[in-house]
């Protein structure tokens, strides 16, 4: 009975460990699919997720993704690019701040064409700060602009904010140089995605992580 027991229990243990194996591996795989495809229907807003900036100059991977709005932004993709994007602590600028002066006065975007959503330490918090912008304004749909393989969490956190998001990373910057790289980013994403499925709560990391 004893040796039954047994072994059933190690059969429960690596029925269950194949199990979160495959979960991981097909969840990274999504978030590796995702990164690969550039969605850019007409929207009300392209959205551009925040960066490091250094007292208001974007970060390398920030301005990689500022530029990558601007072009969807003269593509006609939507009328309002929207940064985001709060303060650390001893900041004079905000992300959103930052994000949206560069495009100001790199890409000659019109003051009512840009809006800075100064809130959030995280994507988390950032989305559902656009989340309640998009109601106050009326809208609806956004294309999202980030990092390849952050595009999969930020459509499920805007999603989940109330917007009807859809993404077109960037394919320029730090974030897609080596594929060391992007196996390091796909396997921080992976656990990242599934501890916001599993909690409904972010976490902080390495930029285009939290």
């Amino acid at each position: 009975m004893r040796v039954r027991i047994g072994s059933l229990v190690v059969r429960l243990v690596g029925a269950a460990f194949l199990a979160v194996l495959l979960l991981v591996a097909s969840t990274a795989l999504a978030i590796w699919w995702t990164a690969r495809q550039d969605s850019r229907p007409t929207s009300d807003a392209i959205v551009v997720l925040g960066s490091a900036q250094y007292n208001g100059v974007p970060s390398s991977i920030f301005e990689a993704r500022l530029e990558h709005a601007l072009r969807l932004y003269e593509e006609g993709v939507a009328p309002v690019i929207v940064t985001v994007g709060g303060k650390a602590d001893g900041d004079q600028f905000s992300e959103a701040e930052a994000g949206a002066q560069y495009l100001a006065e790199n890409g000659d975007v019109p003051g009512e064409a840009l809006l800075a959503v100064e809130e959030g330490g995280d994507t988390l918090e950032s989305m559902r700060a656009v989340g309640r912008v998009f109601d106050e304004q009326g809208w609806e749909s956004a294309v999202l602009v980030t990092d390849p393989w952050h595009a999969m969490r930020a459509e499920r956190m805007a999603e989940d904010a109330g917007i009807e998001a859809e993404s077109s990373p960037t394919r320029q910057g730090p974030a897609v140089q080596t594929r060391a790289t992007q196996f390091r980013y796909i396997m921080r994403e992976t656990a990242a995605y599934l501890l916001y499925r599993v909690t409904g709560e972010s976490v902080a990391g390495a930029p285009g992580i939290g």
